[in-house]
């Protein structure tokens, strides 16, 4: 099976930084890149080890979860990882921090599914297509300034990998927009199997996911906003 493989890799610090710092050092993204086939041996990504992790951060206190890898593919030729489509299922989202029989789950639950967030009942799935890979090199990941409460978000290096191996950049595509975004990764490819962890954080403001946006809070002091940052964790297998 053929998958897709970036013609380019340029991107610009649009979510993550506000300028562009040395190739390596730190979580970049851009506009959707180009692209184009590639071929090699395709592995069936494992569903039921696969998931994607989540954070949100407020002045008050903290979500998270994950959200389920419902489909995908991972393309190697040798030890060499060439391409990967991965398809989340946001309906079957989880959160974490508290019981499910909490009265405040479904509400929560409800919110993040609704067109505040997600927009599930328009965009039920999210999905990540690798678009080009790289040697990882950088000897630091760079860090954005957040507005510090008890809460604020983790960042990029506490969320990385420890060790990284690869810079990847891959198209994601939430709530109908696509974005391209570059991070470090730890991936192993060994005797027909991939295993893959990658952590980083993303605005979600450039995905449409806007509620309570941070900039238009009038006085952060207040804690009257959520976060724009959102902690990203992939942890994927393939065989």
């Amino acid at each position: 099976m053929n998958l897709l493989k970036s013609t380019g890799l340029l991107f610009a610090a649009a979510l993550i930084m506000a300028s562009c710092n040395k190739p390596g050092d730190t979580v970049e993204v851009s506009d959707a890149q180009e692209v184009e086939e590639v071929s090699g041996s395709t592995l069936s990504i494992d569903a039921s080890t696969s998931k994607i992790d989540w954070r949100g951060y407020k002045p008050t206190g903290q979500h998270y979860g994950y959200i389920p890898v419902t489909d995908g593919e991972v393309v190697v030729e040798g030890s060499e990882l060439k391409g990967a489509r991965i398809v989340f299922d946001i309906t079957g989202l989880k959160i974490q921090d508290m019981e499910e029989s909490n009265e405040n789950y479904p509400k929560l639950w409800g919110h993040l599914q609704s067109d505040d967030f997600f927009d599930a009942g328009n965009h039920p799935e999210a999905i990540f297509e690798m678009t080009g890979v790289e040697p990882f090199v950088a000897e630091t990941i760079e860090d954005k300034d957040e507005f510090e409460t008890e809460n604020t978000p983790k960042s990029d290096s506490e969320v990385a990998p420890e060790n990284p191996t690869h810079l990847v950049s891959g198209n994601l595509t939430m709530r109908g927009t696509t974005k391209n975004i570059q991070f470090p990764a730890y991936v192993s490819v060994t005797d027909g199997t991939v295993s893959a962890k990658a952590g980083f954080n993303i605005d979600r403001t450039e995905w449409g996911l806007s509620y309570n946006d941070e900039s238009n809070a009038v006085d952060k002091a207040k804690d009257q906003f959520i976060y724009n940052t959102v902690s990203i964790e992939f942890d994927i297998k393939a065989n």
